[in-house]
């Protein structure tokens, strides 16, 4: 299947970034791809958050952005699908073209701008999502909302009871002022208000569910070392490293590489790589993590679980190496896991990432 996508890969390049993506979108939904199972090898299913993961490769947010082909997407060979972000109100984002292939760098840029169809059609989506195995909502906030911490609020109230997990995203670099959440006092009030949420939520009869937050890889040791311990002291569930960087390296080579926006794909990997072991070291362990960025080999996504994430997502990958390219990674990472004599993803966490004293 990896050979028809290197057949049809000239084609949608030639397209513009943004209308493959849909039409990618509208194949799913028309079932013109094979299906392919998720349930690769009994070594990859992983236990966390209260929830089973058949494997630890999961599609980030940013492709589904509707939750419109979750059970599809999980039919490629994802492990769990991660839909969004969705904001309260529907918004059409920031103007085209947004989105960049930096091919010579297999990167992606993109300033899409939390760019959806807003709550309602999200929730009627994630209610209709029989089969579609673990899914979680990722969560934002509009662009000219006048309280950020409450759209979140919304979206957890209104898409929590539906989904497998919630994240908060509050590290996309495309909605001005959003990163500043990240900082100490705002992201105690966020936290705060959302655990409040959560425990109003189940008190009212919803089944418990994992509060994710997914954190920039641009961020200072202060910063790292603030977010590690609100995190704790909060309770939040896990973290996911990272989203998309605004850092430009001096190694890119493609023509397009000073579009603004957030940048992904390779060049992304080792500063996400980077971040995960910090965040891993200052969390003492003690808190999953998902690691996120660059991630497009069975061998990026070993060296990801050894430094410390339980689970793993990817998507710019998907438009380098093809659509499954999730169970092409798991297939691979199985081989690893065996070779080093592990019997479980979970013995493989953090490895190499050894705790200080």
């Amino acid at each position: 299947m990896s050979i028809l996508y290197d057949m049809m890969r000239p084609v949608l390049f030639s397209m513009e970034a943004e209308k493959a993506h849909n039409l990618s979108i509208r194949a799913l939904k028309l079932g013109l791809l094979p299906h392919v199972s998720n349930q690769i090898d009994p070594i990859l299913r992983t236990e966390l958050f209260g929830l089973t993961f058949p494997n630890p490769i999961g599609l980030a947010a940013g492709y589904d952005k509707n939750a419109e082909v979750l059970k599809e997407v999980s039919n490629l060979g994802f492990g769990f699908v991660e839909a969004g972000s969705v904001t309260p109100r529907p918004q059409a984002g920031n103007p085209k073209p947004r989105i960049f292939r930096l091919v010579r760098d297999e990167a992606v840029i993109n300033r899409l701008g939390f760019n959806n169809q807003g709550l309602e059609l999200a929730a009627k989506n994630f209610s209709g999502r029989d089969k579609a195995g673990i899914a979680g909502a990722n969560l934002g906030a509009n662009k000219d909302s006048d309280d950020r911490i409450e759209d979140y609020v919304l979206g957890m109230r209104k898409l929590a009871p539906l989904a497998s997990y919630v994240t908060v995203n509050i590290s996309s670099p495309n909605t001005p002022g959003l990163r500043a959440l990240q900082g100490k006092g705002e992201l105690e009030d966020l936290l705060g208000r959302l655990m409040d949420t959560r425990k109003n939520i189940v008190t009212e009869g919803a089944t418990f569910f994992p509060i994710l937050l997914k954190i920039a890889p641009d961020l200072t040791d202060q910063d790292k070392s603030d977010i590690a311990e609100t995190v704790m002291a909060q309770g939040i569930d896990g973290l996911i490293i990272s989203n998309t960087t605004i850092t430009r390296l001096n190694t890119l080579l493609d023509p397009r590489k000073n579009e603004p926006g957030g940048l992904s794909g390779q060049p992304l990997k080792d500063i996400s790589l980077s971040v995960l072991k910090d965040m891993y070291r200052a969390t003492r362990g003690q808190l999953p993590l998902i690691g996120v960025g660059g991630i497009q080999s069975a061998e990026d996504a070993y060296r990801r679980i050894r430094a410390g994430a339980s689970l793993l997502q990817l998507y710019t990958a998907m438009i380098y190496k093809g659509p499954y390219v999730a169970a092409h990674i798991a297939r691979g990472l199985v081989q690893k896991l065996r070779a080093d004599n592990f019997t479980s993803v979970k013995e493989a966490v953090g490895v190499d990432t050894p705790l200080s004293d």
